[in-house]
């Protein structure tokens, strides 16, 4: 008895098949096919399957055409590069959606090119390369909780808290009585990270940075 899995709603339907006493087929099969979805279905945010890569919608909008037809243009995010598109596609059409999944890991320690990090459920230990980090490797620093979305097993975007706390490892000595927040110096933080900060911070101070831009926002507490 051969036992088949189908993925048309997503969840698992068995269907069981008589195919002999060969032995070989006495194992279980296992294939998933997604249910298709409508193009009207594509908001901003949905992720789906173009051309055998995952991308995400950016921008949609819907035009009315006469007689009741109707185009779709949506802007979508290529996941695994990062390239974006402009696709329209015609009332009716279906697309295949994917299942993603986000992981919280935390991150452990660096090798070269490579950092660690673990996954803060099962513990399981992840590797992402430098290339991959794409410039945000600069925020890490030991015990750092990121958000990493993946798509069958492989990690597509990370993406790290809207701000950040630093402790100041060197900069100019501090101007007393100088409370000026538009006037900057640099400044190295604990884990290498360069910011510019005012002139009244020294070192030992801890900082809140916007990971988005790398820009100091204020004395935290």
């Amino acid at each position: 008895m051969a036992e088949w899995q189908t993925r048309s709603s997503q969840k698992p339907v068995k269907l069981k098949l008589r195919v002999g006493s060969t032995p070989t087929f006495g194992t279980t099969v296992n294939f998933f096919i997604y249910s298709m979805i409508s193009v009207t279905d594509l908001r901003a945010g949905r992720r789906f399957l173009l051309e055998g890569s995952p991308w995400q919608v950016l921008e949609y909008k819907h035009t009315k055409m006469g007689r009741g037809s109707a185009t779709i243009k949506i802007k979508a995010k290529n996941l695994k590069n990062g390239s974006v598109l402009e696709k329209s596609y015609i009332n009716g059409a279906k697309v295949e959606p994917i299942e993603t999944e986000n992981k919280n890991l935390q991150f452990l320690y660096q090798d070269k090119n490579d950092y660690f990090f673990a996954d803060a459920k099962t513990f399981e230990q992840v590797s992402l390369d430098r290339e991959f980090l794409a410039g945000k490797e600069k925020f890490l620093k030991e015990g750092v909780e990121v958000l990493v979305l993946f798509w069958e097993g492989q990690p597509l975007d990370i993406e790290l808290p809207n701000s950040m706390v630093f402790t100041v490892a060197t900069t100019d000595p501090g101007v007393k009585g100088n409370s000026a927040t538009n006037v900057f110096k640099p400044a190295v933080m604990e884990n290498g990270l360069q910011v510019k900060v005012p002139l009244f911070v020294n070192v030992g101070d801890k900082i809140k940075v916007d990971t988005r831009s790398g820009e100091y926002l204020e004395r935290a507490k």
